[in-house]
């Protein structure tokens, strides 16, 4: 009697567990959002932080799906895809937008912060939020927030140490006719690849050296072809999260009140993403040093021989620019 019983206890467990599962709600607005990074790096990690903050704070109404390792194309492709539409979420590079708006570029001039905290107080200051929303009506999009992308130094084929050495020698450079002035100011080559070119550009010798951040060049593997860094920190292009005005107003169209929420977790994942960056910069120069690379630190002579070299890029600005640059020294 008790083995019939168990029996059917078990019976009834086995068919409750075969019964229908309840599912989540559907969204009522399912937006994307595009990284040309890995799955594991800052940005995306924090577009994915991003991601579940929302979706957590509008009781799902709202999804974010997010695609890494530039499924939905290059950077380039996906700001022109955020612009019109097609896209909803990116986080794009100051030398994307440096073509578009004049006060972004001024952002980008080479050796123009002393440091990171230096960079910090000017962006998260007034001059960082005159500029995210300006390139509403200069770019076409909602800037949203900061994203750190450290600092930006050479690494070549071949060691370089002083300005001589870099002269004549064909560095790749993003997208960006502003980044091609400043390497050809110093005397180098600029070309612009993309960005998922490169390596094997570097393994040809169809460029001589390229200039980025620690976890990029650890990541892409460019540390293998190019094993010489220059750490001259020639700029610091912090990233901008963007949100496409068309994604605005669908979400506008939900709920009035999921903008808000919008804006406060693009600004919590920025903060975010800035630990995450912190951590991994350490990380990644540990990571090339110890697998072989060569690090060359500029003399304080040799350092102001190379801001000497770009002063033509500074002088090249009106007196409105000028005193921008100013307030962002003295910030």
């Amino acid at each position: 009697m008790k083995r019939r019983i168990l029996a059917f206890l078990c019976l009834c467990l086995f068919l409750a567990g075969c019964g229908p599962k309840e599912e989540s709600p559907q969204p009522k607005l399912i937006l994307r959002y595009a990284d040309n990074q890995s799955d594991n790096y800052p940005t995306t990690l924090a577009a994915k932080y991003f991601a579940r903050l929302v979706e957590e704070r509008t009781d799902g109404d709202l999804r974010i799906r997010v695609y890494g390792n530039a499924d939905l194309g290059s950077e380039n492709s996906v700001f022109e895809q955020v612009q019109f539409g097609g896209v909803d979420f990116t986080r794009v590079s100051l030398g994307t937008l440096s073509e578009y708006d004049p006060e972004v570029e001024v952002l980008q001039l080479p050796y123009l912060y002393d440091d990171s905290d230096h960079m910090w107080r000017v962006l998260d200051g007034e001059i960082g939020q005159n500029v995210l929303e300006s390139v509403r009506s200069s770019v076409g999009v909602i800037g949203l927030s900061w994203f750190d992308a450290g600092a930006r130094s050479f690494y070549t084929r071949e060691r370089v140490t002083c300005l001589e050495d870099l002269a004549g020698l064909t560095i790749r450079v993003q997208e960006s006719g502003f980044m091609s002035r400043v390497v050809e100011q110093l005397g180098a080559n600029a070309v612009q690849i993309s960005y998922e070119d490169v390596y094997s550009a570097l393994q040809t010798g169809k460029i001589d050296g390229a200039e980025n951040n620690w976890p990029s060049y650890e990541s892409t593997g460019h540390y293998e072809a190019a094993p010489y860094v220059l750490r001259d920190e020639h700029s610091r292009l912090p990233e901008m999260q963007i949100m496409s005005t068309v994604a605005l107003e669908k979400v506008a169209q939900v709920d009035e009140r999921y903008v808000n929420i919008l804006m406060e977790a693009a600004r919590e994942s920025a903060l975010y993403e800035r630990e995450l960056w912190r951590k991994q910069e350490t990380k990644s120069q540990e990571a090339v040093v110890k697998l072989g690379c060569v690090v060359t630190e500029l003399a304080s002579g040799e350092r102001a021989r190379f801001r000497q070299a770009v002063q033509p890029l500074y002088d090249s600005y009106s007196q409105e620019w000028q005193t921008l640059i100013t307030k962002i020294k003295n910030a």
